[in-house]
């Protein structure tokens, strides 16, 4: 199979080109796959496509810009010109642009694949009905909020116009059963990025590093757990240094900055810029628990996933996806009320005061993270395209047959 995957990819900054690379790295891999063509953003820097296991070719085609409006042709051409057998879309709904029409317009992408009979699969990362627009940073207007839902509903029916949509939580797939009477949806969970082998669950000499992970500035703020930190400290005596690993969001630029000067009096932050692929695994391995300050949620969380396939606690707010992917996945955590820094200094003084719950948190997440390893989830993501290959030869050969008399 010969598989074409519309995505953001490293080194793009664009959302969910972290995922991208992990789907790549495993479907070169896949006996099945013949080659890989990526149909990427275009960035300054070459891709990322250093791989050390033995895999298929990879060939590369740039064809489209952030909040270009001419997106849906330059990738039409790009799948014409490359002539995949079957194309996979890694989306959010702003993944094209953050203006409507730029991103309405990528979003028909999809549809213009079914419209070729090129097999296709959209992997949608989460869906409106589900995202908080004040708390993820869209609108606070009530008036905008309902025009956004509005917007959102058509764009989902465009992006269910594909041969099938796979969302990473079940309560997704009923929404989208139950709102649109979808009869295309699948769940496909969203997968461990690197499972290694099972940790120790020691903590290295110094102080216990608390740390969170991602892009802040719009849901995800970190004041509250700055200032939880310095609660625990105050209360127990311990050594803790707060670890904020990662940039800011791209909505907020500038966010990281302002927080890092207001806080500067407190001792023991560290603010580590954007992390590169190889120091992910030293960000995490190095941290006590991983914190989850998050007001919203829009999916299912990448990082909830990383900290698991390191064998780490963590804590995490009492809301959403969140909570419901603990539930379904496995996973196990210290919860806390999203707007109390009394709640999240609970929470994670009941992990540092406590080194046994905390290995058995880690212990508990690292099992979760290995039930869904990318190798299977990329498995998936094949046995689906196949079923749909079957589905639409055997449509085909129906066209073909001679009208009954």
């Amino acid at each position: 199979m010969k598989l074409a995957i519309v995505t953001a990819y490293p080194p793009s900054r664009v959302t969910l080109n972290e995922y991208a690379y992990h789907l790549v790295k495993q479907f070169r891999q896949n006996k099945e796959v013949t080659e890989v063509v990526l149909l990427t953003d275009k960035t300054d820097g070459e891709k990322d496509l250093e791989f050390t296991e033995a895999g298929c070719k990879i060939t590369v085609k740039e064809c489209w810009e952030f909040n270009s409006y001419k997106n849906i042709v330059s990738v039409t051409k790009a799948i014409n010109d490359t002539k995949p057998d079957s194309v996979l879309f890694n989306l959010q709904f702003m993944k094209f642009g953050d203006k409507k029409v730029a991103a309405a317009l990528g979003l028909m992408l999809p549809l213009v694949c079914r419209l070729k009979r090129i097999p296709n699969i959209v992997l949608l990362h989460n869906i409106l009905e589900e995202v908080d627009l004040g708390s993820a940073g869209f609108t606070t207007n009530k008036i905008m909020q309902k025009v956004y839902g509005f917007i959102g509903s058509t764009l989902t029916r465009l992006i269910l116009q594909a041969d099938t949509v796979a969302v990473t939580m079940q309560k997704y797939v009923d929404i989208l059963e139950s709102k649109y009477n979808a009869n295309n949806v699948t769940l496909i969970p969203h997968g461990t990025f690197e499972v290694a082998e099972e940790p120790n669950y020691q903590t290295p000499e110094g102080p216990m590093q608390i740390m969170t992970f991602g892009k802040f500035g719009t849901y995800k703020k970190v004041e509250g757990m700055i200032e939880a930190v310095e609660l625990v400290r105050e209360r127990t005596g311990l050594d803790l240094e707060v670890v904020i690993a990662g940039t800011d969001n791209p909505n907020v630029p500038g966010y990281l900055a302002k927080v890092e000067e207001d806080y500067k009096h407190v001792p023991q932050v560290r603010f580590t810029g954007y992390v590169e692929e190889e120091d992910v695994p030293v960000i995490f391995n190095e941290s006590a628990v991983v914190v989850f300050p998050y007001t919203s949620t829009t999916g299912s969380s990448g990082v909830l996933h990383q900290a698991g396939s390191y064998g780490k606690a963590v804590v995490m707010p009492d809301l959403g996806d969140l909570a419901l992917l603990v539930k379904d996945e496995g996973y196990q955590g210290e919860f806390f009320e999203p707007t109390s820094v009394e709640s999240l200094a609970n929470a994670i003084e009941a992990i540092v005061v406590n080194d046994a719950y905390r290995k058995q948190l880690g212990k508990t997440n690292y099992k979760a993270a290995t039930a869904f390893p990318m190798d299977r989830i990329a498995n998936m993501y094949i046995n689906n395209f196949n079923t749909i290959i079957s589905r639409k030869a055997t449509q085909a050969e129906a066209e073909l047959q001679p009208a009954s008399i």
